[in-house]
C-alpha cells in the first residue's frame, strides 16, 4: 500500500520545535520536513537525512532583504512542491510556510494549519493568511476559537 505523502513545514525556532513534536507520526507516511537553514538546523540532516530540504532563513527584522528573501523562497517552494508532490501539507507557521501552503491549495493538496502555542490570544499574520485556505485549522488554546470560530482545539502540542 501506497504511504500519503505527507509535507511537513515550519520556519526555524518555536514552530519548527512544535512540528517536531509530531514526529511520532512521520513514518506513518512518507514524509518530508522542509524548514529554513539554520545553523542549529542542520544538524537535522543527520537524523531525517533526505528526507529534510532547506529554504533560505529570512526575518522581518531585515525588511532590506526580506522580500527578496520571501521571493526567493516562493519559488524554491514551488520547486520543492514540484517535486514532493504532497497530498497534505502540515504546518506550525510561520512565514516560511505560507507560499507552500498557498501553492499547495492551489495544485489541490488539503492544508492543516496549526495555530502556535505562543500566541493565546491575537491571531498570528500567517494564521489570518491561511485561516482560509485551510482545510483544518487547529489551535491549541481554546480562547483562540473565538477568533478562529471553524478552528478544531486540538490541546497543546507539547
Amino acid at each position: 500500500m501506497n504511504k500519503r505523502r505527507v509535507m511537513f513545514i515550519s520556519s526555524t525556532g518555536g514552530h519548527l520545535s512544535e512540528m517536531l513534536e509530531l514526529k511520532a507520526l512521520f513514518n506513518d507516511y512518507n514524509y518530508t520536513i522542509i524548514t529554513e537553514k539554520t545553523k542549529s538546523n542542520l544538524k537535522l540532516k543527520d537524523k531525517y537525512k533526505s528526507k529534510i530540504h532547506y529554504l533560505v532563513y529570512g526575518t522581518k527584522d531585515h525588511m532590506l532583504t526580506y522580500p527578496f528573501k520571501l521571493l526567493y523562497n516562493s519559488f524554491k517552494s514551488l520547486y520543492y512542491y514540484i517535486k514532493i508532490r504532497p497530498d497534505y501539507i502540515i504546518t506550525t507557521g510561520a512565514h516560511t510556510a505560507g507560499p507552500m501552503c498557498l501553492i499547495g491549495k492551489i495544485f489541490g493538496s488539503k492544508i492543516i494549519y496549526i495555530e502556535t502555542f505562543a500566541n493565546k490570544e491575537t491571531k498570528t499574520i500567517t494564521g489570518r493568511l491561511l485561516y482560509p485556505v485551510s482545510d483544518l485549522f487547529v489551535v491549541q488554546w481554546k480562547t483562540m476559537q473565538k477568533l478562529y470560530p471553524d478552528a478544531v482545539y486540538g490541546g497543546w502540542i507539547f
